[in-house]
């Protein structure tokens, strides 16, 4: 199964540079997770919302223009599955949560795509940012004990290590690398889910989201910001991990996972 992750940072502009055709020729997911989609199902083409090789989902943001995800999921991939949003305690106006759940071989998994809040724009945003990294972490810890196998990905919003931007420094006091958020990410990794990318590349320095205004993907000056984690036990499954960098746009780059 091949599984892609991409923050296209408005689906509507991506299919009318055709980048989104560009994604699925070159590397054929199996199933794609999508993040700030800064639009809703009605205002889609039916490129993307019936398309001939693809069940497509959507969860807009109320608010216009802003945030969103979808999950794409190839059609005869499985025979049975379900497409939820949200989780326990959290008010998803935002459209940051789609959960695909399905069964094989009689072992249920989950597939989650989270656009995670940014957190920048007011304390409030912070604060919030914050309790949505603990009851994250608190739900998918309910679905492990619940016996389920999952995967979670998206833009999480923040650099964990200074390996994962390129100028850790000039950053220390930024949104997306300050030590309480950074600290959410060291709590997933104790509570035994894995940065996949990371635990197989420990050294290896790639970036998935870069500055526009700067050009400063030309320079690649970037972050890592984008993520697939798995559960400690799940991790012997995962046969390849990669940042398709070649795929441009939007300001993130696809994340792709092949188990």
């Amino acid at each position: 199964m091949k599984i892609i992750s991409w923050n296209v940072n408005g689906i509507r502009a991506v299919e009318r540079k055709k980048e989104i055709h560009k994604l699925l020729n070159n590397f054929s997911p199996d199933i794609l997770l999508l993040q700030e989609i800064k639009a809703k199902a009605e205002q889609l083409s039916n490129f993307l919302t019936k398309n001939e090789n693809f069940f497509q989902y959507y969860h807009s943001a109320i608010k216009p223009g802003y945030s969103g995800t979808g999950i794409w999921v190839k059609k005869n991939l499985l025979n049975n599955f379900d497409i939820s949003t949200s989780m326990p305690n959290f008010d998803d106006t935002e459209g940051r949560i789609m959960q695909l759940d399905f069964e094989i071989k009689n072992k249920k998994f989950v597939i989650l795509n989270i656009y995670f809040p940014n957190g920048g724009k007011s304390k409030e945003s912070w604060n919030g940012k914050l309790i949505f990294y603990k009851n994250f972490l608190h739900y998918i810890n309910q679905l492990r004990k619940q016996k389920k196998e999952v995967i979670w990905a998206g833009d999480v919003n923040c650099a964990h290590q200074e390996i994962d931007l390129a100028r850790p420094n000039e950053n220390k006091n930024s949104i997306g690398f300050l030590p309480e958020e950074r600290a959410c990410i060291d709590q997933v990794l104790e509570h035994n889910w894995i940065d996949i990318f990371r635990k197989k590349f420990p050294e290896k320095v790639i970036y998935s989201w870069w500055d526009m205004i700067t050009r400063a993907r030309e320079r690649n000056v970037g972050w890592r910001i984008d993520y697939f984690f798995c559960d400690q036990e799940f991790y012997s499954k995962v046969k390849k991990i990669d940042y398709l960098n070649s795929q441009f746009g939007s300001d993130h780059c696809p994340v792709f996972l092949e188990i």
